[in-house]
């Protein structure tokens, strides 16, 4: 679902900190069973790029609903600008939203598809965005093609190109590379990333992490509907405890370091193995090893988005 530019007059007001983006115990019941998101609190600062991260069913999508006034939350509040986001508030004109999957007219060509969109809002076109909207999406000639045609990345990046037609501050979207191919992948990856090269502030919803690592900033984690973690990608891997051991018998090895206290979790990758570390050295890892029978050659830190996302979730399952 694509939202719609509304014609109305804007307060340009924001909140003091910087964040343009407040969500504070924001919670999300459907019936009596179910809880999509719990008591959710993040925030997101102007122009930086920010990945909210979960796995499928984390409650994002659910989440990014709300913060488009799309779903009405059970309690707390979400903020956009320092206003609070209500169905069809103004302040959603500065916000461009992409949420789940780009629906278009397939017997129209692409341009028809985005004036229809255009004044179905109520604007005239072309709007002054137009040219610069479609820079961005980098379809060229492809545009005057018939939607039918187009692959799938090329449906998500017209997508995109709609709601830029508005010139939002805000750009919020929800898994834009699902179902692409490798090189479509990138090319979104890309068409982000010149996105965030002109200041505009970007809440990205996904599950690869290695998409996210490359594009993003921050990231907000969620699993089971609730906050995770939140802060800086630096910040995220900086604190992963897992090491990748390459040793000569990697069955030996898993099997020693399965049964030390120290030791959290094992993951064969011959010709090594990844492990994550419960507060002991590295060295200490190595010695267990060796004394085990298995020669080690190499030893190398994994700051990796995903080992600590992984560890993340395997810490908030047993909480």
């Amino acid at each position: 679902m694509v939202l719609t530019p509304l014609e109305h007059e804007l307060d340009s007001s924001g909140p003091l900190d910087g964040s343009v983006i407040e969500v504070r115990g924001l919670t999300k019941r459907f019936g009596d069973e179910v809880l999509a998101v719990d008591r959710l609190d993040f925030t997101v600062a102007r122009g930086s790029v920010c990945g909210l991260l979960g796995p499928n069913g984390a409650g994002k999508t659910t989440a990014l609903r709300m913060l488009v006034g799309l779903v009405r939350p059970s309690s707390g509040e979400a903020r956009v600008f320092g206003t609070r986001v209500t169905p069809s508030n103004p302040v959603l004109q500065r916000v461009g939203a992409m949420i789940e999957a780009a629906a278009f007219y397939p017997y129209l060509s692409g341009t028809s598809n985005l004036r229809l969109y255009w004044e179905a809002g109520g604007g005239r076109w072309p709007p002054p965005n137009l040219d610069d909207a479609l820079a961005i999406a980098g379809l060229g000639n492809a545009v005057e093609r018939r939607v039918k045609t187009y692959s799938h990345g090329m449906k998500q990046r017209l997508g995109i190109a709609r709601v830029l037609l508005g010139e939002p501050e805000i750009l919020m979207l929800d898994e834009p590379t699902n179902g692409l191919d490798p090189q479509e992948i990138r090319e979104v990856r890309r068409l982000m990333q010149r996105l965030a090269d002109t200041g505009t502030t970007i809440l990205l919803s996904s599950h690869l992490l290695g998409e996210i690592e490359q594009v993003c900033s921050h990231v907000v984690v969620m699993d089971r509907g609730h906050l995770v973690s939140a802060g800086t990608v630096a910040e995220l891997v900086a604190g992963t405890r897992w090491v990748y051991f390459e040793v000569d018998d990697t069955t030996r090895a898993a099997e020693v370091l399965g049964r030390h206290p120290g030791v959290l979790g094992v993951t064969p990758e011959p010709p090594g193995l990844t492990v994550e570390l419960d507060g002991i050295p590295r060295s200490a890892a190595v010695e267990a090893l060796v004394a085990g029978g298995v020669a080690v050659e190499t030893v190398t830190a994994r700051n990796r988005l995903e080992d600590a996302f992984l560890g993340l979730l395997r810490e908030s399952a047993g909480a």
